[in-house]
């Protein structure tokens, strides 16, 4: 059996909205920061999936809001975790 796909609404800044697949979540307990790994399902001209990295913050009382990942610390770790998930896929 296939696992069902979770699919998202993201609204973006210009108020349009998108479908999106979310491919993993997460969270660094040090740094109390969640992440969200999601694809539109755009291939690149080498055939291969584009993905998508949101910081997730969230506010009380509010949707819960997607944010950039600016530090190149942030992108190392979030690299980290994504290869180590890689080496699990068959």
């Amino acid at each position: 059996m296939e696992d069902e796909k979770k699919i998202m609404s993201i609204v973006l800044e210009d108020g349009s909205i998108d479908e999106v697949e979310v491919l993993l979540s997460f969270k660094f307990t040090d740094t109390n920061t969640e992440y969200m790994v999601y694809t539109k399902n755009e291939t690149d001209d080498n055939g291969n999936v584009t993905i998508y990295v949101a910081s997730i913050n969230r506010t009380e009382g509010e949707e819960p809001k997607l944010g950039s990942v600016s530090s190149e610390d942030e992108w190392s770790r979030i690299k980290n975790v994504l290869k180590e998930l890689s080496k699990n896929v068959d």
